[in-house]
């Protein structure tokens, strides 16, 4: 894998598309845990698996080490990398909801804004059930602050934030459509967003926000996870500890017997 090259890219374009970064059968995993927080949560949209849900959590974590994907981020942000946070937005076939226009930028209290996206498909995401759109070029933008954005209905969308689509040459977005265990990295300034899901199968991602341990979480009791190199000591950000694997409490998973 090229990792100069795909730094460049990111670079220049504020996204890059890396294709078949997890296995499928991981990819497969992934769905199903969805359906087992669903399960968990019920009360809860599977568009708001939200980080608190997902930290202590050993499949998460075991995605996390993934060896590929730490490789990847290395690239962009450099040795040393934490997990600022983690997210599942899953859109139910028929009724999953859209996700405005915004940079993620807008909404984190990171000093300073080093961070990179990580959208890792577990379901084919594709135009026709509400992929990710973003507008290339605009990571070179300033980022909007929330007092510029519109209020959005959580009944109706993900986020409660938005940029007005009349601000934005719209006529530029891209659809990044991915499969089973592709991902794409994102720059915290690019805008993007998605469309409700209206077909008849699942969309399925998960959203994993990679920082250098240099970076501050600047939010009480806010958790992280460490991941590779080392950690910054002056910075202090909170670390989980590694999460030990507990039938009553975990989805099994084929890994979870490294989380002893």
């Amino acid at each position: 894998m090229d990792f100069s090259f795909i730094k460049k890219e990111y670079q220049n374009n504020g996204f890059y598309i890396i294709r078949n970064a997890i296995d499928s059968n991981l990819a497969k995993q992934i769905v199903k845990h969805v359906k087992w927080l669903k399960s968990k949560y019920p009360n809860t949209r599977p568009e708001a698996f939200h980080h608190n849900m997902l930290i202590n959590d050993p499949f998460i974590h075991h995605l996390l080490e993934n060896k590929k994907i730490l490789d990847i981020v290395e690239a962009i942000i450099g040795p040393n990398i934490a997990l600022f946070g983690a997210h599942y937005i899953a859109k139910k076939p028929i009724d999953g909801m859209p996700v405005g226009w915004h940079q993620d930028g807008s909404y984190w209290p990171l000093e300073p804004m080093k961070v990179v996206s990580v959208w890792l498909a577990g379901t084919h995401s594709k135009k026709n059930n509400g992929c990710m759109q973003l507008i290339p070029g605009t990571h070179n933008k300033r980022l909007y602050k929330p007092s510029e954005m519109q209020k959005m209905d959580l009944n109706k969308y993900v986020l409660d934030l938005a940029i007005d689509p009349r601000k934005l040459d719209r006529s530029q977005a891209v659809d990044i459509e991915l499969n089973p265990g592709d991902i794409s990295i994102h720059n915290p300034f690019i805008i993007h967003g998605s469309n409700s899901n209206k077909s008849r199968k699942w969309r399925i991602g998960l959203t994993l926000r990679y920082i250098p341990t240099s970076t501050f979480v600047k939010r009480k009791d806010w958790e992280c996870v460490f991941l590779r190199g080392r950690v910054e000591k002056e910075i202090k950000n909170i670390y989980v500890k590694r999460p030990i694997f507990d039938r009553e409490h975990h989805m099994p998973f084929d890994a979870m017997d490294n989380f002893r």
